[in-house]
């Protein structure tokens, strides 16, 4: 089963695109920027989980 991979963050609205390396997620996949997850001090306000950096996907060909 594959990632979501979420556009945006879900607090500022940062984009977010699959390649992007900024991205951090928890195990529900709600997504954020690194700014805004620092601001929460990596425990994701949603769900209480820890949030950690998202992989990154390749666009295929």
């Amino acid at each position: 089963m594959a990632l979501e991979m979420r556009a945006e963050c879900e607090r500022c609205q940062t984009a977010l695109p699959p390649d992007s390396g900024a991205a951090l997620i928890c195990s529900y996949e709600c997504t954020f920027c690194q700014s805004c997850g620092d601001n929460v001090r990596g425990i994701c306000p949603n769900c209480g989980g820890q949030l950690l950096p998202r992989p990154t996907r390749i666009a295929a060909d």
